[in-house]
């Protein structure tokens, strides 16, 4: 987690040395050409204060969410990303250009709020209730509030996450895949 919020800061640094070029790598929205910055976006930032905003909720909610393991990380944030980001391009307002980490962030909150229910499992219940606590007033943030401020990304970073943690689920021990239907 370090390694990454390292790079989203040299990215921000190279954005703001080349004049804010990397800006352009945002979601404008309902332009086919720009879903291809649905990835990128969450790596790039408006400014370090926008990074450093981000930087400490996703040193801690990546963390919590990497212990289950690397590769699982990544396909969870991965999706989180890409449903965030679709969001974005879907129900912005037009002419708007959206980036930034937030997503993601608000994505791992829901995973991580989410994922002991589904996995049934009592040690993730007592983690989601922690984070719950500690991070759950960003949820003021899915709500149309503040003036440039993309709820749209946490909104549906939100629900990312919260898809992630039914599509990531842990599977009991012997458990099949899916029950046997009898007609």
């Amino acid at each position: 987690m370090l390694g990454m919020v390292a790079l989203l800061w040299i990215l921000e640094a190279v954005d703001t040395a080349s004049g804010h070029s990397l800006d352009g790598y945002g979601i404008v929205p309902r332009r086919v050409d720009e879903l291809a910055d649905v990835v990128p976006a969450a790596f790039t930032h408006f400014g370090f204060e926008h990074v450093a905003a981000n930087s400490l909720p996703l040193l801690v909610l990546g963390f919590l969410t990497a212990l289950r393991g690397i590769g699982r990380f990544v396909g969870i944030a991965g999706l989180v990303v890409v449903v965030s980001g679709l969001g974005v391009w879907l129900i912005a307002p037009a002419g708007t250009n959206t980036a930034g980490a937030s997503g993601l962030v608000f994505g791992l909150f829901g995973y991580l709020v989410v994922r002991g229910f589904v996995d049934r499992r009592p040690t993730d219940v007592a983690i989601g209730a922690v984070v719950a606590v500690l991070y759950g007033s960003i949820l003021w943030g899915v709500l149309p509030s503040a003036e440039g401020v993309s709820w749209q990304g946490h909104l549906f970073g939100l629900a990312g996450g919260v898809l992630a943690a039914f599509v990531f689920r842990r599977r009991a021990v012997g458990a099949p895949a899916s029950a046997p239907v009898v007609g």
